[in-house]
């Protein structure tokens, strides 16, 4: 089923575009309106001959996403970077409330005016839903039916649903939706029918309430038995059957068109301590992390849509004594440039401990973007986060180059999304 169907907002300015899949044509034309102009997109010809298909489709690709980059403002590609929760779009004053990065205050549930005229200002990419955002389903399909629809590029919604003890759709009780058991427990079984199974689940309901992005499967392998932040939410300690029941979950939520995303390179198992309080080590060196933390997420790489960087810091990888999310060593030098990863990089939420006891919210958003990480994920203060990197941009810290690097990655993790027309 498809409860969304229905229930698509036809209000606001439009993304009108079609792009071609892996097993068909699209053949649309479809405009895109900016705040003075109006881009029409002719989106490959019908009729044209099967022998350049390929070629076709690739260059199609190619000119939509350079007319859709060309068309935003700095403000706006700089707004796709971040991801945020809600709450953080309702007022900027605020900035520093502990009630929005935790779970105790008051969650956002619609869409008000107020939010609105914020994000005309803020034109973020996407938003992070949380337990406080959720409360029964009409609730939650009309909320995201808004978010979606919110500007002229549609958000993005995105969610841990990991199955297990991260659950924030089937952990309601209002929601009656399957529970999922711990990967742990999946893992025990040995059969990746069971991984797939679980992927399956979660995809499907999390498209049926217009939540396109989960932020699982959790890649990192339950290496130390005194780890405090991954336990039983990791399919095993032998990363070989762990590789291979990430592969069968994200294969489930591809199943219902949801995106996946391996966490938390380069692997959390072998921690102690935990990143959403402080600063965490790992003394393993590079060949020793490709033996084992690494492997599930390097054989998983060519299916993942996209994978999530760590904070742990590694004094024997790198000489920096950075996290992992804000390196240049770890994040360019070694997943894009010795693993090969050309997807979304999206770092761990930028108000843990493990950078806002080190860094400013506008100080780890920058260091992150030019590290390498394309989605800069619920920074502790939002609103200095961004004209951090706005302003970096602005003074050519940042290139324009780089930039766009960056949307255009995140406009093709859209790609289900910016295709669908609304009229």
């Amino acid at each position: 089923m498809n409860i969304l169907n229905n229930k698509l907002s036809v209000s606001l300015a439009l993304v009108l575009i079609v792009l071609c899949g892996c097993s068909e044509k699209a053949v649309d034309t479809h405009s895109v309106r900016s705040d003075t102009d109006e881009i029409i997109f002719n989106i490959g010809d019908q009729n044209s001959d099967n022998s350049t298909d390929s070629q076709n489709e690739h260059s199609s690709e190619s000119d939509i996403y350079s007319e859709m980059i060309s068309s935003m403002t700095v403000e706006e590609k700089v707004g796709q970077l971040f991801f945020i929760r809600p709450e953080q779009l309702i007022d900027d004053s605020y900035v520093d409330d502990e009630s929005i990065v935790g779970e105790d205050g008051e969650g956002a549930t619609y869409v008000s005016d107020n939010f609105i005229e914020m994000y005309s200002e803020y034109p973020v990419g996407g938003f992070v839903l949380f337990a406080k955002n959720i409360e029964y389903p009409e609730q939650l399909i009309s909320f995201t039916n808004d978010l979606k629809s919110i500007g002229k590029i549609d958000t993005l919604i995105a969610v841990d649903e990991e199955g297990g003890i991260v659950t924030r759709l089937a952990g309601n009780e209002n929601f009656n939706l399957p529970y999922i058991g711990t990967m742990e427990s999946i893992g025990l079984t040995g059969d990746v029918t069971n991984a797939y199974d679980a992927g399956d689940a979660i995809g499907e309901y999390l498209s049926d309430y217009g939540i396109m992005w989960d932020l699982a499967p959790v890649a990192d392998i339950n290496t130390n038995p005194d780890n405090r932040v991954i336990g039983n939410r990791s399919f095993g300690s032998d990363p070989q059957l762990a590789a291979k029941m990430v592969r069968s979950y994200i294969d489930g939520l591809h199943d219902h068109g949801v995106k996946s995303t391996l966490k938390h390179f380069p692997g959390h198992g072998d921690t102690t301590d935990d990143t959403h309080t402080g600063n965490v080590y790992v003394e393993k060196t590079w060949d020793e992390l490709l033996q084992a933390e690494l492997i599930p997420f390097a054989e998983n790489l060519d299916v993942t849509d996209a994978v999530m960087t760590a904070h742990i810091t590694l004094p024997n990888v790198t000489d920096d004594d950075l996290p992992c999310s804000l390196s240049y060593v770890m994040i360019t030098e070694k997943l894009r440039g010795e693993l090969g990863f050309e997807g979304v990089v999206i770092c761990d939420s930028l108000a843990m401990g493990g950078v806002t006891d080190r860094y400013t919210s506008g100080e780890a958003a920058v260091m992150a973007f030019e590290a390498g990480c394309d989605v800069l994920l619920t920074p502790q203060n939002f609103y200095e986060a961004y004209r951090g990197v706005l302003d970096a941009v602005n003074s050519g810290e940042i290139t324009q180059e780089r930039l766009d690097e960056s949307v255009r990655r995140i406009l093709i993790l859209k790609e289900p999304l910016i295709k669908e027309v609304k009229q």
